[in-house]
């Protein structure tokens, strides 16, 4: 009897097994188009890889030659597709070579999760054809996408407000600044949306609605001084900007020289944001330590997610003068104990001329005690060295930064801790 239950229960465990296995085997199948592709390579030559095949619905065409020449070549663990469930935020490393400079190393993104471009899709054949799914290529002409055909002149606020923080209350001066300087067109210069393409008009469009991240890269690029990694090309879905260096949370534990020359750079990059001469601010409303990157060569910061920032065109408030205008706004302190938490109003951040939220977010997110980071806390320059503890001036200046306790106390601050580091950075280096 024994012998015979031992059978049996053998028998269940192999059982088992087997349904494991099969069970294994369904949910491979589900989730790829067939096991084997599980197994395959991503190729950047590939159409239906980069969603060249989905155009217009996709970002761009103007890099293909490079893409489908064989000069983008994916590193390490890019090419293997079984490795695409780790990659939530398609964002791939790669090398870029040309036949007499060498290769070197550029980010590609798919500005987005498979997720999201999914739901995407969606939206575009709903607005469509009324289903969430059909040839989105064809959709992509029954949507507001391709409402501005080859009369319309300008691509006007009334549009697109709203459509993303990008343009959540875009001026004139702002739009035509974007079609100017969009790179997915060989006419590029000119401002007049009727020099641009259907299949151009529609890809600014989208990528406007989706992710506006390229046109924050070509409207403000870093060969002018901004501190954005560089925009290179698109092809399909699959968009390429300039590798700069390894994330700001890898110098969490630098030297605390280091650390003093990065905070000091942050603060640069808030006031520019915030103060120059184009009278365009730059709000950042997602700051945190992986939105930063350090240059691998110069030691330069630089924010490498331009995704979720508002630009307010400081001559049309003054123009137009909407209530309290001119008065300056504090930003509200929110200890919300989670990581990169921010407290903001997109609606006044686009009507006053003087606002601190530049400083607040760096402040508070990244360099006072309150920053919170992959569960640690006190912000990039923590322990400082004991003289420094001792006289007590950066603690202070922090906390007013992050947390002010005055009137306008931030603006004071964020000013004096500028200055504060800089002589500190002169006298360590």
């Amino acid at each position: 009897m024994w012998r015979l239950l031992t059978l049996k229960l053998g028998r269940l465990y192999c059982c088992l097994k087997f349904l494991f296995v099969v069970s294994l085997l369904v949910f491979m199948l589900m989730n790829t188009h067939t096991l084997f592709d599980s197994f395959q390579k991503n190729e950047l030559t590939d159409r239906r890889f980069i969603s060249l095949n989905k155009c217009p619905a996709c970002f761009g065409t103007s890099w293909c030659r490079k893409f489908m020449n064989g000069q983008i070549t994916f590193e390490t663990w890019g090419r293997l597709r079984i490795l695409d469930f780790l990659n939530v935020k398609n964002v791939y490393f790669a090398q870029y070579g040309e036949p007499r400079e060498g290769a070197r190393r550029i980010v590609l993104k798919r500005l987005g999760s498979n997720q999201e471009l999914m739901e995407m899709e969606q939206k575009i054949c709903k607005r469509a054809t009324g289903r969430p799914r059909c040839d989105v290529t064809q959709a992509m002409y029954k949507t507001q996408f391709s409402r501005l055909n080859g009369e319309v002149r300008l691509l006007t606020p009334d549009i697109v407000e709203g459509w993303s923080d990008l343009v959540h209350c875009p001026s004139q001066r702002l739009l035509d600044r974007i079609v100017r300087r969009y790179a997915e067109t060989k006419d590029s210069g000119s401002f007049l949306m009727k020099n641009l393409k259907d299949s151009e008009r529609m890809q600014l469009l989208l990528t406007l609605a989706f992710n506006p991240e390229p046109l924050v890269l070509q409207s403000f690029p870093s060969d002018e001084g901004w501190p954005f990694a560089k925009y290179l090309g698109a092809c399909g879905r699959m968009v390429a900007v300039n590798y700069v260096g390894n994330e700001l949370w890898s110098f969490y534990h630098a030297p605390w020289e280091k650390r003093v020359d990065l905070a000091w750079q942050l603060l640069e990059i808030a006031e520019q944001l915030t103060n120059n001469d184009f009278e365009f601010a730059l709000y950042l409303l997602d700051v945190s330590f992986d939105n930063f990157a350090v240059g691998s060569r110069d030691g330069k910061v630089i924010v490498i997610d331009a995704e979720n920032i508002i630009v307010a065109d400081k001559r049309l408030i003054k123009q137009n003068k909407p209530q309290n205008w001119d008065i300056w706004y504090e930003s509200k302190f929110d200890d919300c104990g989670k990581e990169a938490c921010l407290s903001f109003s997109k609606d006044i951040l686009c009507s006053r001329v003087t606002i601190d939220h530049n400083y607040y977010a760096i402040c508070q997110n990244l360099l006072s005690r309150y920053a919170n980071w992959r569960g640690t806390s006190g912000g990039l320059l923590h322990n400082p060295p004991s003289e420094i503890v001792r006289v007590g001036r950066l603690e202070a200046l922090l906390e007013e930064c992050a947390n002010p306790k005055k009137e306008y106390g931030r603006f004071q601050a964020a000013r004096e801790l500028r200055d504060y580091l800089a002589k500190l950075n002169n006298n360590v280096r």
